[in-house]
């Protein structure tokens, strides 16, 4: 049984676990280190205390992928976020990417978001068909940006813009 629900400490073991073979394995997530396990349940309560959103994909019982709304610290910036997401090759291929991007703005548009951004490499084909497909547009290219696996990759910034919470009179 798949569920999406907010992450709690307890997930911390699962989401280390998950995200250091995800780092080992792959190219298209960013970060190169894993947090402890204090560190992580530390994050999540930070996330929780800050109205962020930190969300786990959960299956049979353990966290296989995660989806996260950082708002923006300032005053100006509070009407955004910025996204990042990963699933681990138990949850992928299953149609939850596209789970988590549903539940992702719906929270934004119930928690007041006006701006959703994020960046994906270029040759993440899949995360940027996806990433179109529900509306995100391109607001900017930084070419070879990133050196991996012994070649340049450009990356992409996008966002998605949730009109019914745009300020008439800000």
């Amino acid at each position: 049984m798949v569920t999406l629900r907010p992450a709690v400490p307890d997930d911390a073991f699962d989401i280390i676990t998950n995200v250091e073979e995800i780092i080992q394995k792959g190219r298209y997530i960013q970060k190169e280190k894993v947090r402890t396990v204090e560190e992580e349940q530390a994050f999540i309560k930070e996330m929780k205390e800050k109205n962020n959103m930190y969300t786990v994909v959960e299956i049979d019982g353990s966290v296989y992928g995660l989806a996260r709304l950082l708002r923006g610290d300032l005053k100006m910036k509070r009407h955004t976020a910025l996204f990042r997401t990963w699933l681990a090759v138990p949850a992928q291929g299953k149609g939850l990417g596209k789970k988590l991007m549903e539940y992702t703005l719906d929270w934004g548009k119930r928690n007041g978001l006006y701006k959703i951004c994020l960046t994906v490499f270029a040759k993440n084909e899949v995360a940027v068909k996806l990433y179109e497909r529900f509306g995100f547009v391109v607001e900017g290219v930084q070419k070879d940006q990133i050196y991996i696996d012994h070649e340049y990759d450009d990356e992409i910034f996008m966002a998605y813009f949730i009109e019914s919470n745009r300020r008439k009179n800000p």
